[in-house]
């Protein structure tokens, strides 16, 4: 497998996480609507970054 997706799903998963976690610590860019949503998305973009490295580690070896 190539590389290029899962650094893509690296790329994703940080522009993910860090929109969601600006939105937990300060409202923008969705005002805060729903905590819990907020909280499944920081944590969604940290599975698919964990696993994300985990492929590139593995093909790497």
């Amino acid at each position: 497998m190539s590389k290029l997706l899962p650094l893509v799903g690296m790329i994703v998963a940080g522009i993910v996480g860090v929109l969601f976690l600006a939105d937990l610590a300060v409202g923008f860019p969705f005002r805060r609507v729903s905590v819990m949503l907020d909280v499944g998305f920081i944590v969604t973009s940290a599975i698919l970054a964990y696993l994300s490295w985990s492929i590139v580690e593995k093909s790497s070896a």
